[in-house]
């Protein structure tokens, strides 16, 4: 479900709504009562220490006004972890969000290691309940709205790992749960366990999707329907890879984040066939290459928001745009077909069976 915020200012004894651009929807948090902006902004690149210099390396003047200029544009959903430059992230993006905090939905993860003793990492009791303090700590917050696990930890039992989060939930420190990373099978087990015994259960997953990279339509999605959980996208332009910058036979931009740091990992030539096709399109809209990357993902009905990340204010204009960029029906069309990915099995034999088992509409 989604909508679009009226463009009105409330008086004061309403409650308060983003301002900023008309442009913006809001679309339900899975079945949560929550709405978040189609667009979520990023925070992997503030800081910039360590392993994490090559993503980006934002000090606080810049994340302020990167984080000022989403706030006009009527964004009110914020991601980072812990592990993004070893907490930098959430302090810069604590400071940078400052009085407007209260206006916004504010996430993060856990599971990276954090310092090199033993049990500083993974998603046992004992980690996830000294790394939400540090969190709090760093964002100066006194709740986190989305915590999410960053990922699958196969030493720790998803029933300790579960009870622990439904335990921050009930102590008020965190308000919604979330996965990231995980396969279908591991997150459906996490659900059934949840609802076996009454705990606070995953009402989002964030995983990596774009137009380059459609393997999460095979498992993931149809389970996302059937449960009613959000879908958050990070890596939209698949590191940059969507960015326009990089055409076949042509080398990258020299300092590209994809020169020190490839990833995802993507089929190169099939994304270049796809590259050649939003290049048509790019250019019946007078449009760049990236912003049709985002727009054909804020199409897909699976996805709930968008996150985008920018080293400067000029990439984030650009993002920004992509809520504006309708797609006719031919051009999706045309994207889709060049994308999308070849069937598999089971996929193709429960497709042949259930021919005869699908409604017809009268």
């Amino acid at each position: 479900m989604r909508f679009r915020l009226p463009d009105v200012r409330w008086a004061a004894s309403h409650r308060r709504i983003p301002e900023g651009d008309p442009h913006m929807n809001y679309r339900q948090l899975g079945r949560t009562g929550l709405y978040v902006s189609e667009l979520c902004f990023g925070a992997m690149t503030f800081g910039g220490e360590g392993y994490w210099q090559a993503i980006g390396q934002q000090g606080q003047d810049e994340a302020n006004k990167l984080v000022g200029k989403c706030l006009d544009a009527g964004v009110n959903f914020f991601d980072t972890a812990d592990i993004y430059s070893f907490g930098a992230s959430e302090t810069i993006l604590g400071k940078a969000l400052g009085a407007k905090r209260s206006q916004v939905v504010l996430a993060t993860k856990v599971r990276g290691r954090m310092s090199a003793g033993v049990n500083d990492i993974g998603l046992s009791r004992g980690h996830i309940m000294d790394s939400v303090h540090n969190s709090l700590r760093r964002l100066g917050t006194d709740y986190i709205d989305l915590y999410q696990i960053h990922g699958y930890d196969a030493v720790t039992p998803l029933d300790e790992t579960l009870r622990a989060l439904d335990d921050l939930v009930r102590q008020g420190k965190v308000r919604y749960l979330g996965a990231s990373n995980l396969a279908a099978w591991q997150l459906m087990k996490a659900l059934g366990i949840s609802e076996s015994r009454h705990l606070s259960r995953f009402e989002s997953l964030q995983a990596y999707y774009s137009i380059a990279g459609r393997d999460l339509e095979r498992e993931l999605v149809p389970l996302m329907n059937d449960q009613r959980l959000g879908l958050m996208v990070w890596s939209p332009l698949a590191g940059g890879f969507l960015s326009g910058k990089y055409r076949r036979g042509a080398q990258g931009p020299e300092g590209a984040r994809r020169a020190s740091f490839d990833f995802p990992p993507i089929n190169r030539e099939r994304a270049y066939d796809v590259i050649d096709v939003m290049d048509g399109v790019a250019k019946e809209h007078q449009t760049s290459v990236a912003r049709v990357a985002l727009a054909w993902l804020l199409h897909q009905q699976h996805v709930t928001t968008v996150i985008i990340g920018a080293k400067t204010e000029a990439q984030l204009d650009d993002n920004l745009a992509a809520t504006t960029l309708k797609l006719s029906a031919e051009q999706l069309a045309k994207l889709d077909a060049v994308s999308k990915l070849t069937p598999e099995y089971p996929a193709w034999m429960l497709e042949r069976q259930g021919v005869d088992r699908v409604p017809v509409s009268k």
